[in-house]
């Protein structure tokens, strides 16, 4: 059996099998309930979808721009608290609570105040977004740069590393594999984070996005076209979440590629 064969076998046949089994127990239900404002046939949906493309794509678009906006924010804030959390102990102790903060209160609770002063608009959905994601940034780097094999840390003493080049040369490249898996979490929460923001905030002022649709279709009662929508969402999110996790495999490849062995590393400090 040829490689190909074998990948589309392991990987794509049980999920696209669970796929349709799931389709078909979705229509029996459906026919057996008989009431589609409550649960449509999955061909409602698809001719609902089909009808509404452009809509759709459009908000899909819009939706991607705050959700993406939203986590580049995440990544640069996240990382340079987590730098400063890697240098002092002090700042960690007084300020990683508020951070916790963030992830432990509900979106829906702070969402209102981010409007009250921000506004209505794209930048208010970003800022949502980028409240939401923040947390597994600062908390997957903080542990990267801060749980260094302390014979390393020893090592690089031993040959007189400066501080920086301890953070850049030793702290930087063990955190980077937890920058990634952070940046994973991080992507689905942006998604999250931007529909819940465009439901509360609305969106720009020339397009709307998928979290204005599930608000307006769902108290209309357009059952298929909200399942359209969320299915819509789910999309984006499997979208952005497969791009960050090739362009994370890219990168962790090549860095370790780059970064090579502690020695190697050690002999460019001195």
């Amino acid at each position: 059996m040829s490689r190909p064969i074998r990948w589309l076998i392991e990987y794509v046949l049980p999920p696209a099998a669970l796929f349709v089994l799931v389709v078909l127990v979705w229509h029996v239900a459906a026919r057996a309930w008989q009431a589609a404002y409550l649960l449509p046939e999955p061909l409602q949906v698809w001719q609902t979808a089909q009808a509404n493309a452009g809509q759709l794509l459009t908000a899909t678009r819009v939706t991607g721009e705050g959700a993406l906006a939203g986590l580049g924010l995440s990544l640069l804030v996240g990382t340079a608290v987590a730098f400063v959390f890697s240098q002092s102990r002090l700042i960690q102790r007084a300020v990683y609570p508020y951070a916790i903060f963030l992830q432990t209160v509900p979106i829906i609770a702070i969402a209102p105040l981010v409007i009250l002063w921000c506004g209505y608009g794209f930048f208010s959905v970003v800022v949502v977004a980028f409240i939401l994601s923040l947390f597994p940034i600062i908390n997957n780097v903080t542990a990267g740069l801060t749980t260094v094999d302390p014979n390393l840390l020893e090592l690089f003493a031993i040959h007189n590393a400066t501080r920086m080049q301890v953070l850049f040369k030793l702290r930087l490249p063990n955190a980077v594999p937890f920058l990634v898996a952070g940046a994973r979490i991080a992507c689905g929460l942006s998604v999250v984070g931007a529909i819940v923001g465009e439901i509360y905030a609305g969106s720009r002022s020339d397009a709307f996005g998928l979290g204005y649709l599930i608000s307006a279709t769902s108290v209309n009662l357009e059952t298929s076209y909200l399942f359209a929508v969320v299915f819509c969402s789910t999309l984006l999110g499997v979208a952005i979440f497969s791009s960050a996790s090739l362009i994370g495999a890219t990168i962790l490849a090549r860095w370790h590629t780059a970064a090579g062995e502690p020695s190697s590393r050690l002999d460019k400090c001195s």
